[in-house]
């Protein structure tokens, strides 16, 4: 007995020791006060289903690493009416709602100036480094300040901000308005640019990488097939007549260098193409970690910020569809981008120094013809023959006129000006428009301005209309598709502007710094990103910040 009981307590000795020892640092991992920087991957037209659908076909170190080392959110949502790729960047950035930052859509139309306004369009700015349309862009529109706004001021200047995107808009929307620089495509030339909102000249590294020409180089070779053929095994068939394509082709391979030529004899290019191929997110990885070597980011005790904002997935969804080959392809391939990403972060920063959130700006809703094909109810909302159907309606009603000033992102936009020259109650003409708008195949509900006026609606598609509303960027109505309609659009096949599951639910993973490997099942508004952020870094909140941090990164 008595040796039994000297047994016990030296096993108890050395279970302390190892406790005590883990505990002051042997063994034990410990991160960094605040990470030394901070990654937003944001993926445009990503669902939160593909992600479980491709996690099988991923390798092992690229998305499927962020899932299994990182805090899964699987039940993340937009919460406001309009899902598109500008509201979702200015969303995820401020922690606000497009009624508070501004960004309602894409585009709006502004009546009495008679003109559509895209979201970060800016007259007063000039291009640096690419075309004069190209340049012609800052976060003038938004009206809230972002997380990464907030983190530039609490640093006193010090930290180093930065966006890289094929689109203008999603760089610039990424970081706001403080960032050192925000660097999109120029479709002309194929090459990185910037505004002088933030600089006056591209600096020397850019230049350099500039004249390597790798737009050129992937133009020069096809798109093929990544992986074999029968992991597409659950996309429609590789020629359905369902996509649009590229000028007419809707099949693997694709010879970019003759799609992307134009001129006599093919002597000039379209670079535009390559947004439009996953080698636009190959391109979008090298020059991100181009900037993070050159730049310096994380390399000192004060938080930098990144936002790498691939675009790829959004322009191969409107040509193709969710289910197509192309589309898989695409989410195959950006996992081979994830992976290069992560490998240069950890290998040269190290994991308990960066703190990397995973997500998407948007999802896709399915093709209409696929879903017909299985009896599932859907299809095209013609908004051109219900907008002329309508004016003539109006004329009808009250006189020759130019009733109508626009049609927008499923808004009407009314003449003010003629309806109050003729004394006509704008209420009274709202609502005649909405009675007339429900009439249509697809449209499931049509409101007019004034019922969000004054209203707040607890929950439900009215709610996330309110989320949406603002009285100087919005329509005089807007109306809302049944599940499964999409507004057809150019050479779109399908869109995603909807408050359903296929366009508002999207992935959420955090990974690196001090995230523990867990799924998270309960609801979060996507809102929370930019609370949770501030909270952990330990800024202030973006001014119009509605979200509230997650608390599940905090045990």
């Amino acid at each position: 007995m008595k040796r039994e009981k000297i047994l016990k307590r030296s096993a108890a000795i050395f279970s302390a020791t190892i406790l005590f020892n883990a505990i002051m640092g042997q063994g034990a991992y410990i991160p960094p006060e605040k990470p030394a920087l901070v990654v937003g991957i944001i993926v445009e037209q990503l669902r939160y289903d593909q992600i479980e659908r491709f996690r099988s076909r991923f390798g092992e170190n690229g998305i499927r690493k962020l899932l299994n080392e990182g805090t899964f959110f699987q039940n993340a949502s937009f919460e406001y009416m309009l899902t598109q790729s500008a509201p979702g960047h200015a969303t995820i950035a401020t922690g606000a709602e497009p009624s508070s930052h501004g960004i309602t859509s894409d585009s709006w139309y502004l009546p009495l100036r008679n003109e559509q306004v895209y979201c970060t369009k800016d007259i007063n700015v000039d291009p640096v480094g690419g075309g004069i349309e190209s340049g012609l862009h800052s976060p003038v529109n938004l009206q809230a300040s972002t997380f990464t706004d907030e983190l530039k001021v609490n640093s006193g200047g010090k930290s180093k901000i930065f966006a890289v995107g094929m689109k203008e808009h999603s760089a610039i929307l990424s970081v706001g308005h403080a960032a050192n620089g925000a660097f999109w495509y120029d479709n002309t030339s194929g090459t990185w640019m910037s505004s002088t909102y933030y600089m006056d000249s591209l600096s020397s590294w850019v230049n350099d990488y500039n004249a390597m020409k790798y737009a050129e180089s992937y133009l020069n070779n096809p798109w093929t097939l990544a992986r074999q053929k029968q992991d597409y095994y659950d996309c429609v068939p590789d020629s359905t007549i369902q996509e649009a394509g590229f000028n007419g082709q809707i099949y693997f391979p694709y010879d970019l260098k003759k799609l992307s030529s134009k001129g006599k004899g093919g002597t000039s290019r379209d670079y535009s193409i390559l947004r439009e191929t996953p080698f636009g997110n190959t391109f979008t990885t090298g020059f991100a970690k181009k900037l993070i070597e050159v730049e310096g980011l994380g390399k000192d005790d004060i938080t930098d910020f990144l936002a790498v904002c691939y675009t790829a997935t959004d322009y191969i969804g409107h040509r193709f569809g969710p289910s197509s080959y192309e589309m898989a392809d695409a989410i195959m391939r950006l996992d081979k981008d994830i992976e290069d990403l992560l490998k240069y972060l950890n290998d040269n920063i190290g994991k308990k120094n960066i703190l990397i959130y995973f997500t998407s700006a948007h999802g896709i809703s399915e093709v209409p013809g696929i879903l017909e094909s299985m009896r599932v109810p859907s299809g095209y909302f013609r908004q051109d023959q219900a907008l002329m159907l309508l004016k003539s309606y109006l004329k009808a009603l009250y006189g020759d006129g130019d009733w109508v000033k626009g049609y927008s992102e499923k808004q009407v936009f009314l003449n003010r000006t003629l309806i109050e020259d003729a004394k006509i109650p704008l209420e009274d003409i709202q609502k005649k428009v909405a009675r007339f708008l429900i009439q249509f195949s697809g449209v499931s509900s049509a409101y007019p301005y004034y019922a969000f006026e004054a209203n707040d609606f607890s929950n439900g598609n009215l709610k996330r209309i309110i989320n949406n509303f603002s009285p100087q960027r919005s329509g005089d109505v807007i109306i809302t598709l049944n599940p499964g309609w999409v507004e057809k659009e150019g050479t779109s096949v399908t869109n995603h502007n909807s408050p359903y599951e296929c366009d508002s639910h999207v992935p959420l993973i955090w990974y690196g710094w001090s995230v523990s490997r867990a799924t998270v099942t309960r609801k979060v508004n996507m809102a929370d990103i930019a609370a949770t952020l501030s909270s952990l870094c330990k800024v202030p909140y973006p001014n119009a910040c509605t979200g509230e941090p997650m608390f599940e990164l905090f045990r």
